[in-house]
C-alpha cells in the first residue's frame, strides 16, 4: 500500500487530461533543448509519474519523443537523465514514432538503456535480433581495461530468452568461454577500497581475502556465496554469470534431454559412464562441455558452502536461494551429459538429510525431487524418502507458505507423465495433505488443482475426496486455529487479527474433539468418512474469516472438476455412492455465507448427470429419495436440490429405464409427492414459514402427471388435483403467498398438464417418450414431430371442451 502522500500524487497524475499533458510535454521539450540541469531532472520525473500512473498508454507529442530519444543517445548526458528518458520511452511503447537505434552505441550502460526501450517495442522490426547482435558485438570487442560489462548481461539473457537462435555457433562458443572465465577464475581477494586520507597508508589499503558465510577465509574459488566488503569487476560478473547459467545451458544445447540420443545415454550403467568421463578428460573439451564441467564444480562448491552456518540472516536466506538454483543447474547438466550423474548423487543424497532443519530450506526439496524424478531410474536410486517428505511432511508443516504451495502444485501438475504407478499412488493417497495447500491458498491455486484433480481422482478414494472438497472451508478454519495455537509466535504467518476466536481455540485443544480435528487434518486418505457436524457448530465463528470465505468461493469450481473426472472412472456401485452422498451432504455443509446456495447448484446439476448416466439410480435409491421428498423441510432448506430430485423421479422412474420398476413403487412415490404438493398449496402457511417457490409446485405437478401417465389408475386423482390448481390465487390461503405472476405460471402449467391427461396415450407419448422419440427424425419430420402430436391433442381438446367437466 502507498502512503497518503504517494496516493495523492498518483491521483493527481491520473487526473491530468491530454491537453494539460501536451502543454507539459512542450515544457519538457524546451528544457531538453536548453539545459540538462536539475530543472530538467525534476520535469522528467514528473513526466514519468504521469505516463506510468495509468494502465493505458499515454501518447506524447512527436517533438518530445524525438528529444527524449536524442537525449538518451547523447554520450555526454548524465546517467540520471538517461535513465529517466529510457523509463519514459518504455512506458509509452510500443509506438510507431520511435526511431531509436543501438547500432552505434558503445557504452555498455547506455546500450542497456537503449536496448530496454527497443525490447519494449515488441519486436515489430526485429528489434530483438538487432539488440542481441549489438550487445554481443560490444561483449566480443571489450578490452580488459574497458568499461564494465555488467549492464549488458541481463540484456543478453533477455534477448536469448525471446529469440534463442540469434547467436551463431561461434558466438555461442565465445559466450560459453566467457562464462567459464567469469565462473571459475574470479579473484579471491576483495576489491580495493577507493578512499584515501592523511592517515591512510598503502598497507592499510591492501584488500583482504574473500571469506565464507561463516567468517572463515575462503579456501577455494569465488562464488556467489563468497563474502567481502568490496568486490571487483570480475567478481560481480561471476554473480551475474551464475544467475544466467541455467538459462544459457538450456538455450545453448538444443539436443538437451528430450532427444533420443540423450534418452539412450541416460540409461547407460555407471561403468560405461565412467569410461565416457575418462575419455572426455583425455581430449580437448568443447566450450559447451567445458562450461558444463565448470557449472558442475561451481554447484558442488555452492552445496558445500550451504552447509556452513551463516553469521547473518540475509546470508542464510542467500544460502537457501543458491541451494535451489544449484540443484536445478546440476539437474540440467546431468540431463545434457549423464557422465556427471554419479558424481552428483553423493552430495545430493546427503543434502536431503539436511533439509528441514532450518525454516525456508524446504524449497530445495522440490528441485531435489525433480532431480531424482529425472534421473532416479538411470541411477537406480530409491528416492522414496524424498517423495514422502514432499507429500507428507511439507504440506502439513508449510501449508501457509504461498510460494511453496504454488511450487508443489506446479511440480505435481507438470510431472504427472513422469510419475510411476507407485509414486502416482502415493500422490493419490496424499490428497488430504495437498488439500491443505489448497484450503489456505485457494484463490491462486484453484486453477492448478483443477488441472491436477483428474490425476488425483481414484475409484477407491472418490467418496472421501468429495467429503474433503465439501469440507474445504472447514479445513481452512481448522488450519487457522492450528497456527493460532502454535507455540512459536515468530513462525506464525499473517492472518486476520480482527477475528477473535477464544472459544474455537479452546475447542481445538479440547480432547473431546481431538479425533474430529485429527481426521480433518489427516495427512493421508484413511478410507473413513467422519461426520463433522459438531465441528461445523464449533467453528461457526470462523465462517466470517476472509480466508474461509475465499476458500468457499473456490469449492464450486473444484466440484465441477471433480465430478467431470470421477464420472469417467465411476462404476455402478460408485455412482450410487456418489448420488447418495450428494443427497446426504446437501443438508450438511459448513455455514459460510452464500456457500450452501452455490454448492447446491453444482450438486443438483451433477445429481441429474449421474441419473442420466445410470437411469436405474432412482429405483436403487428409492428409500432415500422417498425420505427426501416426504418432508416439507427439504423444500425450505435445499429448494434447488429438491427440484432436481423431483424432476429425476418423474424422468427416470419407469419400466423403460429399469425393468424392476413396479406399479406399487410408482404409486408409493405418487402418494408421497401428492401429499407434499397438497401440504404446500392447500394449507395456510405460518407467518414464520418461508413460502414455497413456484418452481417447486410446477415440477411437483409435472412429476405427478408423468407418474400418472405410467399408471393410468392415477389419472383421475391427478386431473382432480390439477383442476383445483387452476383456481390457485383465488383462495385466501394462496393469494397472500404467491404473486399474480407466479400464480398465473402455476395455473398455466396445471391447464397444460390437465389437457394432456385427457388423452392418456398421447400424454404417455409426450411425458414419457421412448428412446426412438429422442432421435432427430422426430424433431425434423413434419409427419412424426412432437409438435404435431401436441397440435393434435390441442385440436381434440378444444373440440370436446364443451363436453368435458371442469
Amino acid at each position: 500500500m502507498f502512503s497518503a502522500g504517494a496516493e495523492s500524487l498518483l491521483h493527481q497524475a491520473r487526473e491530468i487530461q491530454d491537453e494539460e499533458l501536451q502543454k507539459f510535454c512542450s515544457r519538457v521539450s524546451k528544457l531538453l533543448q536548453e539545459d540538462l540541469g536539475p530543472a530538467t531532472v525534476d520535469a522528467l520525473q514528473r513526466l514519468f509519474l504521469i505516463v506510468s500512473a495509468t494502465k493505458y498508454a499515454r501518447r506524447l507529442e512527436k517533438t518530445c519523443v524525438d528529444l527524449l530519444q536524442a537525449t538518451l543517445s547523447l554520450s555526454t548526458c548524465s546517467e540520471q537523465i538517461q535513465v529517466l528518458c529510457a523509463a519514459i520511452l518504455r512506458e509509452t511503447s510500443p509506438t510507431d514514432t520511435l526511431t531509436l537505434s543501438c547500432d552505434h552505441t558503445q557504452n555498455p550502460h547506455q546500450l542497456s538503456l537503449v536496448a530496454s526501450v527497443l525490447l519494449a517495442q515488441g519486436d515489430r522490426r526485429e528489434e530483438v535480433r538487432s539488440v542481441g547482435q549489438r550487445v554481443f558485438t560490444v561483449l566480443e570487442s571489450r578490452q580488459p581495461e574497458g568499461p564494465s560489462l555488467r549492464p549488458l548481461l541481463p540484456v543478453l539473457s533477455k534477448t536469448m530468452g525471446l529469440a534463442p537462435g540469434i547467436l551463431q555457433e561461434d558466438q555461442a562458443s565465445l559466450l560459453s568461454k566467457r562464462l567459464v572465465d567469469w565462473l571459475r577464475y574470479a579473484r579471491v581477494q576483495q576489491g580495493a577500497l577507493h578512499s584515501g586520507g592523511f592517515f591512510s597508508t598503502p598497507r592499510a589499503r591492501q584488500p583482504g581475502p574473500i571469506t565464507e558465510v561463516d567468517g572463515a577465509v575462503a579456501s577455494d574459488f569465488f562464488t556467489v556465496l563468497s563474502m567481502g566488503q568490496h568486490f571487483t569487476e570480475d567478481q560481480w560478473l561471476n554473480v551475474q554469470a551464475f544467475s544466467m547459467l541455467q538459462a544459457w545451458l538450456l538455450l545453448s544445447s538444443p539436443e538437451g534431454a528430450g532427444t533420443p540420443d540423450a534418452e539412450d545415454r541416460s540409461e547407460l550403467e555407471g561403468s560405461t559412464l565412467s569410461v565416457l568421463s575418462a575419455a572426455s578428460a583425455g581430449r580437448q573439451l568443447l566450450p559447451q562441455e567445458r562450461l558444463r564441467k565448470v557449472a558442475f564444480e561451481y554447484c558442488q562448491r555452492l552445496i558445500e558452502q550451504s552447509n556452513r552456518r551463516a553469521l547473518r540472516k540475509g546470508d542464510s536466506d542467500l544460502q537457501k536461494a543458491c541451494l535451489v538454483e544449484a540443484v536445478r543447474v546440476l539437474d540440467t547438466v546431468c540431463r545434457q551429459d549423464p557422465s556427471f550423474l554419479y558424481r552428483s548423487l553423493s552430495c545430493l543424497k546427503a543434502l536431503h538429510g539436511q533439509l528441514g532443519t532450518d525454516p525456508g530450506s524446504e524449497r530445495a526439496l522440490l528441485p531435489l525431487a525433480q532431480f531424482f524424478l529425472n534421473h532416479g531410474a538411470a541411477a537406480a536410486v530409491d528416492a522414496e524418502a524424498i517423495y514422502q517428505h514432499l507429500f507428507s511432511r511439507l504440506p502439513s508443516e508449510r501449508f501457509h507458505s504461498p510460494m511453496l504451495a504454488f511450487e508443489v502444485a506446479r511440480f505435481c501438475r507438470d510431472n504427472l507423465a513422469l510419475f510411476d504407478p507407485h509414486l502416482l499412488g502415493l500422490l493419490k493417497l496424499s490428497f488430504p495433505n495437498l488439500f491443505k495447500f489448497l484450503a489456505w491458498n485457494s484463490p491462486p491455486l484453484t486453477a492448478e488443482f483443477v488441472a491436477l484433480l483428474p490425476a488425483l481422482v481414484d475409484a477407491s478414494t472418490a467418496v472421501e475426496m468429495l467429503h474433503s472438497l465439501l469440507d474445504l472451508p472447514c479445513l481452512t478454519a481448522a488450519l487457522d486455529l492450528q497456527l493460532r495455537s502454535s507455540q512459536m509466535p515468530s513462525e506464525r504467518p499473517l492472518w486476520d487479527t480482527s477475528l477473535r476466536t477464544p472459544g474455537c481455540l479452546e475447542a481445538f485443544r479440547d480432547p473431546q474433539f481431538q479425533l474430529l480435528f485429527q481426521h480433518l487434518l489427516r495427512t493421508k486418505a484413511s478410507g473413513s468418512t467422519e461426520r463433522l457436524m459438531p465441528l461445523y457448530q464449533l467453528l461457526q465463528p470462523m465462517a466470517s474469516c476472509a480466508r474461509v470465505a475465499q476458500c468457499a468461493q473456490a469449492v464450486p469450481t473444484l466440484l465441477q472438476a471433480f465430478f467431470s473426472a470421477v464420472t469417467q472412472v465411476a462404476d455402478g456401485a460408485l455412482t450410487n455412492q456418489l448420488a447418495l452422498l450428494i443427497l446426504e451432504r446437501s443438508n450438511a455443509l459448513y455455514q459460510v455465507p452464500q456457500y450452501e446456495a452455490h454448492v447446491h447448484r453444482v450438486l443438483s446439476s451433477w445429481f441429474l448427470a449421474l441419473c442420466k448416466q445410470k437411469p436405474s439410480l432412482v429405483l436403487e435409491l428409492a428409500r432415500e429419495l422417498l425420505e427426501l421428498v416426504g418432508s416439507v423441510s427439504s423444500i425450505h432448506s435445499r429448494a434447488g436440490m429438491f427440484i432436481c430430485v423431483v424432476w429425476a423421479i418423474g424422468e427416470y422412474l419407469s419400466v423403460a429405464c429399469d425393468r424392476r420398476c413396479t406399479v406399487e413403487l410408482i404409486n408409493k412415490f405418487f402418494e408421497a409427492l401428492e401429499a407434499l404438493l397438497f401440504e404446500v398449496t392447500q394449507s395456510r402457511p405460518l407467518a414464520s414459514t418461508p413460502r414455497c417457490p413456484p418452481q417447486v409446485i410446477t415440477v411437483l405437478m409435472t412429476t405427478l402427471t408423468k407418474l400418472a401417465s405410467r399408471s393410468q389408475d392415477l389419472i383421475p386423482r391427478v386431473s382432480l388435483f390439477l383442476s383445483k390448481m387452476r383456481t390457485l390465487g383465488q383462495s385466501p390461503a394462496t393469494s397472500s403467498v404467491h404473486s399474480e405472476e407466479d400464480a398465473e405460471a402455476i395455473r398455466t402449467r396445471a391447464t397444460e398438464l390437465r389437457n394432456l391427461l385427457k388423452m392418456p396415450s398421447v400424454a404417455q407419448f409426450v411425458l414419457s417418450p421412448s428412446a426412438e422419440v429422442c432421435q432427430p427424425r422426430y424433431h425434423c419430420d413434419t409427419n412424426t414431430a412432437l409438435p404435431l402430436a401436441l397440435r393434435t391433442v390441442t385440436r381434440f381438446v378444444e373440440r370436446e371442451a364443451g363436453f368435458l367437466p371442469g
